[in-house]
């Protein structure tokens, strides 16, 4: 029974790594064909080739991010709590493709990991140890503080910038900014592989100590690769509805403020993953990055009704993935 939840951990794995990369493509692509630095297909494989990168960096972070999350009880049933939770946060996460919103696939797989511990009480188990702590601090704290200052900094950014290209030129502007944004595009793909590279190998690790096939600290170094190879094959089939969604629907920005949006979001998730190892979502980062810099124009660029229905995802994601995570436990329980 081991050796088959482990296997269907790390199918699991695979599908969410895939709709990961496979969703959050639109994060590196979406300003960069909507303003016409890239066509569609160049930017896809920038965002692919980078997203790869930036997992297999993420190898040196791995360990800092697991050992923020709980530990995972060992046998069938850290396992099975595994397995729950890769299919409620995978689950979520097609829902809100469909709709085209954009979303953390880490915040859901968190809260799909503690709904899923909550789950294990209700039969008995004791609830793993520091689940308050790493729902504050990897999910709700995050939730609400980088978003607001992505787009206070995107909001302000535009300043500067603007001020440096007073002098020049319109369409020297532009093409300055597009040339700037195909960097700032593989930027945030590569902070994007830097940041959930770590996830889906940290999974795979709990799962592999869990069944006892490697010994706690222990890396193989096919668990980064295997990563890597599935955030860009997700990433090369790309979620055209949420690009469609955060470079038309929600905001439409001129070359500058997406160069902005785009080199300001890059930097953020740098500074989350190697500076503060906090895990923060690309896609709040670039999609709150994007509304600041669009919200400092002249003239209305913002769609206020689409930004709140995104914010509601974003809010629903912890709640319903809780309650997901718990029942998909209660459902696989008896394989224990």
């Amino acid at each position: 029974m081991i050796a088959f939840l482990l296997g269907a951990v790390i199918v699991s794995a695979a599908v969410f790594a895939f709709l990961n990369g496979f969703r959050d493509a639109s994060a590196a692509v979406a300003l960069s064909v909507r303003t016409r630095a890239l066509t569609a297909n160049v930017a896809v494989l920038l965002a692919a080739l980078f997203n790869c990168l930036g997992a297999l960096a993420s190898v040196a972070l791995t360990t800092i991010f697991a050992e923020k999350l709980f530990n995972v009880p060992n046998g069938t049933d850290g396992l099975i709590l595994l397995l729950a939770a890769l299919i409620s946060a995978s689950l979520w996460g097609i829902y809100l493709w469909w709709r085209g919103f954009p979303s953390s696939s880490t915040h859901a797989l968190i809260s799909s990991l503690v709904g899923a511990s909550l789950g294990s009480v209700v039969i008995g188990h004791r609830p793993l140890d520091g689940i308050n702590v790493t729902m504050f601090t990897l999910v709700v704290l995050p939730l609400l503080i980088s978003p607001l200052i992505a787009f206070v900094l995107g909001f302000v950014a535009v300043y500067p910038t603007s001020w440096a290209a007073r002098n020049m030129a319109p369409n020297r502007v532009n093409r300055r900014a597009r040339q700037l944004q195909s960097v700032a595009g593989a930027a945030v793909a590569f902070g994007h592989g830097l940041q959930d590279g770590q996830r889906t190998t940290a999974v795979v690790l709990f799962a592999l100590v869990a069944a006892g096939s490697i010994g706690a600290g222990e890396l193989p170094m096919w668990v980064p690769i295997f990563t890597a190879v599935l955030l860009a094959l997700g990433t090369l089939f790309g979620g055209w509805r949420i690009s469609y969604t955060l470079g038309h629907r929600l905001v439409r920005v001129d070359p500058m403020r997406g160069s902005v949006a785009q080199m300001l979001s890059a930097g953020l998730l740098f500074i989350g993953a190697m500076v503060l190892h906090m895990p923060l979502s690309t896609t709040h980062a670039v999609t709150a990055a994007i509304a600041g810099a669009g919200a400092n124009q002249r003239f209305a660029a913002t769609n206020g009704r689409v930004l709140i229905h995104i914010a509601r995802a974003w809010i629903a994601t912890p709640v319903v993935c809780l309650a997901l995570g718990a029942l998909f436990f209660l459902a696989l329980s008896p394989l224990a």
